[in-house]
């Protein structure tokens, strides 16, 4: 296959150096935090992120700003680019964070956004640091004892990562990514998507799941495809990832090729399971009795990949013709 176009919340390392070999350097980052070309995304408790009223784009604080507001809260770094410092601030509401979000939210007149609306609405850039932000900020949230001895833990190298404060362990916890993989099934011309009951109506879906302990990911694919739908594959190719911090995932997409067409729902995950081929898919679209999967998502992705590849056509320009 051809090349693909970037997935939502990817190549942030296209415009960002993480500076990881400087995060232990307290005094460095605190003038960093102190300075002219800092910027700041402040993430509530529900980690959403400030957005401007008059644009789509974030609503960065600047060192000033920081200091009058939210100067107690410890600040993580991002990393550096375009010579800016970005760094993230965690205000959460059990965190005595609640009086100081209701100064910004008056001071700043901003609107708060989600991140699945800033995968569609922000430029790359901002968006990929605020699911970078998102990631980092559940993991703190969620990491506050040692996994060894239950003791508490204090957050270090500027948030990335948390050390067990027990003297006699003092074990180090770093942030976790779980890989999930996601594929497009082929067999003879048709893919294989599927839906799940809670879904709206006509909606479908690539196959997709966790990688589980001991296994690659081209067999995290053969069993998937198994186990959701009774598909047996074999050929699988690498095609793209895509960081997924809902809340803390790493989507890692293939194509696949299927030994046979039989389906036989397996685990009851699926509500339905089909084959598709591009012409039934454009009429579906055309009539609205097929929806395709989010359009940040990478599965809409490889959808998107298969049905230019295989049959010239632009899912983007069917979705706008459809209206």
């Amino acid at each position: 296959m051809g090349k693909q176009r970037q997935n939502t919340f990817s190549g942030l390392s296209l415009v960002l150096d993480r500076a990881a070999e400087r995060r232990d350097e307290v005094d460095w980052v605190s003038a960093q935090a102190g300075s002219a070309q800092a910027l700041f995304l402040v993430l509530d408790a529900d980690d959403t992120a400030y957005a401007r009223h008059d644009r789509d784009a974030l609503h960065w604080l600047d060192a000033a700003e920081r200091q009058r507001w939210l100067a107690d809260v410890p600040a993580t770094l991002l990393g550096v680019g375009d010579e800016q410092v970005y760094f993230m601030l965690r205000v959460d509401a059990h965190e005595s964070g609640t009086s100081e979000l209701a100064q910004l939210d008056q001071a700043l007149q901003a609107r708060r956004m989600p991140l699945r609306e800033a995968g569609l609405r922000l430029q790359a850039k901002e968006a990929g640091l605020f699911a970078y932000a998102k990631g980092l900020a559940h993991w703190q949230r969620e990491t506050r004892y040692c996994t060894r001895c239950g003791a508490p833990v204090t957050l270090v190298a500027s948030g990335h990562r948390a050390q067990c404060t027990h003297a006699a362990c003092g074990k180090l916890h770093f942030p976790r990514t779980d890989a999930a993989i996601i594929v497009i099934v082929e067999y003879q011309g048709a893919c294989l998507l599927g839906r799940q009951a809670g879904w709206p109506p006509g909606r479908y879906s690539t196959l997709a799941g966790f990688v589980e302990p001991g296994e690659s990911l081209e067999d995290a694919v053969r069993r998937e495809v198994a186990e959701e739908a009774g598909v047996r594959v074999d050929e699988v190719h690498y095609h793209s990832s895509q960081p997924w911090p809902l809340p803390a995932s790493l989507m890692v997409g293939f194509t696949a090729t299927a030994h046979g067409p039989d389906i036989r729902l397996r685990d009851g995950e699926l509500e339905e399971a089909r084959w598709f081929t591009p012409a039934q898919i454009e009429v579906g679209l055309a009539d609205g009795s097929f929806a395709a999967p989010p359009k940040l998502s990478v599965s809409y992705q490889l959808l998107a990949h298969w049905l230019q590849e295989r049959a010239g056509l632009s899912l983007d320009a069917m979705i706008a013709r459809r209206g």
